[in-house]
């Protein structure tokens, strides 16, 4: 008998300011099956203090942090960068193309588009 294939958890990190939006956030992707959260925080320096220590292979990030921004956390990511998918109500063509050129994967407007945020960690290979 061979032992059943079981797949390695997809883990995520999520850097958001707003405790409501983070927690509605993180509820959603815990439906997605093989998908562990490992972090959470909603200032840059904790997130990246999280992100180095937790490995995650995705992480989800606000750009509007407080009176911070979270393009201090994408600049700070180095060549073993998770995939980030940057996830604001500040989805304007700038931002979009500064994110791009910092290493994020994916941007999403928040009010139009946070389901997809779910859709793209399903779409992953694992």
């Amino acid at each position: 008998m061979h032992a059943p294939i079981t797949s390695i958890p997809m883990k995520v990190y999520v850097v958001e300011d707003s405790a409501l939006i983070r927690e509605r956030l993180i509820a959603m992707l815990r439906e997605i099956e093989d998908t562990e959260i490992v972090g959470e925080s909603e200032e840059p320096g904790a997130a990246l203090i999280g992100i180095h220590a937790t490995r995650p292979d995705i992480v989800v990030l606000d750009l509007q942090l407080g009176n911070s921004s979270g393009l201090t956390v994408l600049r700070q990511l180095n060549d073993s960068m998770p995939t980030v998918i940057v996830l604001t109500n500040y989805a304007t063509p700038p931002f979009r193309k500064q994110c791009f050129a910092l290493g994020a994967k994916y941007f999403f407007d928040k009010t139009t588009e946070f389901s997809k945020v779910c859709e793209t960690i399903k779409s992953l290979p694992r």
